[in-house]
């Protein structure tokens, strides 16, 4: 049977998922405007001050973590991870601290995360005391992970949640790295990362106002394949199918589903045009992960000292567009969190004949699993059986020719809910 896209995005999310509290743009103003009265977040500024400075305003992001546990019955766990990172824009050294907030799940190991950093700058990187009020890049991710814990931890799911506050990405990257290097150290099985970097303004430098979509950006082949899987990837045609990129391809599903929403830009490379953030880290170590970001930017408001028509300052900022940005992270994540795992591997088999053999790996918590097709012209999934039983490990496409088709396969909950689709292939050859 064929489905449209907008069919299948519906099928991905339980039917009462948006009876539930939407994301508030006075709340998301007013943390925005709470991390911007701190002065300089910069990595290197004054980390024991009481008011100014990124210790100030990471005790501050703990402090609302802390305030939405307590609404929960201490739901969110709240604590900090820390090293030191020494490289040219640290020559010193910094002790680089992430904030983060865990909200445990049915299943502790299996993590989907959502971040921001907290940290800010001016044209000078190495200027920690003036003042960087980084409304946009980036107090705008920042708020938007507080305003989706406080929205899912009134909920509860089978993977826990990461709500995260990093420090030091304009120095290099250094939260992120931390954050991906403690979940490797943890044994955490990531689902997902989202990572939000810019999210809150409509109108770019030239002045033109774009209100209507949000950029999500990630890689096909994984860099964190080797040359065998990356050239296994290329023979099977998957290149438009990784990890990060299933993962693009489900937001991009989901958000249709989210009432009076934004479209999704899919922008098939992992960055802007030879830029980079946070998530980078996550996609060396192996985890899906993408970058959120607004449709236009406004240069002047970003890494700008303060002077007339410069500046990172909230008056730049569309809050009710920022609310929309968190409303498909919250909806992301409650579809992701809710359901199992995708499936680790799937194999084809159906050279020289006219029916394609599906096979994959069981997945714990599933109860049922879905195989996708489409076209090997098609972008988009377009049709699908399901397969019952979690236990399952194969199905028959009938008069579906492996070599005119891509498949994939996802796990289901007993509640509905879908992973994300795992690509089929042939296994990498032995040499």
């Amino acid at each position: 049977m064929r489905y449209s896209s907008l069919a299948l995005a519906a099928l991905a999310l339980p039917a009462t998922v948006f009876a539930q509290q939407t994301p508030d743009p006075a709340r998301l103003q007013a943390d925005v405007e709470k991390l911007v009265s701190f002065g300089t977040r910069h990595t290197l500024s004054d980390p024991d001050h009481p008011t100014r400075g990124i210790g100030a305003a990471r005790r501050w992001f703990a402090s609302e973590l802390n305030k939405t546990s307590a609404g929960c019955g201490g739901c969110i766990q709240v604590s900090t991870v820390e090293r030191v990172f020494t490289n040219d824009r640290a020559p010193n050294g910094v002790n680089v601290v992430d904030v983060l907030g865990i909200q445990p799940g049915s299943d502790p190991n299996r993590v989907v995360i959502v971040m921001g950093h907290i940290d800010t700058r001016v044209n000078d990187v190495m200027d920690a005391t003036a003042d960087a009020p980084g409304a946009n890049d980036d107090g705008s991710g920042t708020a938007l992970v507080l305003e989706v814990a406080r929205i899912l931890s009134k909920e509860k799911f089978a993977a826990s949640i990461v709500y995260a506050a990093l420090s030091g990405e304009e120095q290099g990257l250094f939260g992120g790295t931390l954050l991906a290097e403690t979940a490797k150290e943890r044994g955490w099985q990531v689902t997902a990362v989202l990572n939000n970097d810019i999210v809150g303004n409509t109108v770019g430098t030239d002045g033109t106002r774009v209100a209507d979509r949000v950029r999500v950006f990630s890689e096909g082949i994984a860099q964190s394949e080797p040359l065998a899987e990356q050239m296994a990837r290329r023979n099977n045609g998957g290149e438009d199918d990784g990890p990060s990129r299933a993962l693009a391809k489900a937001i991009r599903n989901i958000a249709k589903t989210v009432p009076n929403g934004l479209d999704v830009l899919m922008v098939r490379r992992p960055d802007r045009f030879g830029r980079g953030g946070d998530h980078f880290p996550f996609l060396e170590l192996g985890y899906p992960a993408v970058r959120f970001s607004v449709a236009i930017e406004n240069y002047p408001a970003q890494h700008q000292a303060l002077r007339p028509g410069f500046g990172d300052t909230p008056d730049k900022m569309d809050f009710p567009y920022l609310a929309k940005v968190a409303a498909i992270n919250a909806a992301t994540i409650r579809r992701l969190a809710s359901a199992p795992a995708a499936p680790a591997a799937v194999m084809l088999r159906g050279a020289l004949g006219s029916d394609t053999t599906v096979t994959w790996t069981p997945v714990s918590g599933a109860a049922s699993y879905r195989i996708y097709w489409r076209r090997a012209d098609e972008q988009q999934w377009t049709d699908h059986i399901d397969v019952a039983g979690g236990s399952a490990q194969e199905g028959l496409l009938k008069g579906v020719v492996v070599d005119d088709n891509f498949v994939g396969v996802a796990a289901l909950g007993a509640n509905g809910t879908e992973s994300l689709v795992t690509f089929g292939g042939r296994a990498p050859r032995k040499r």
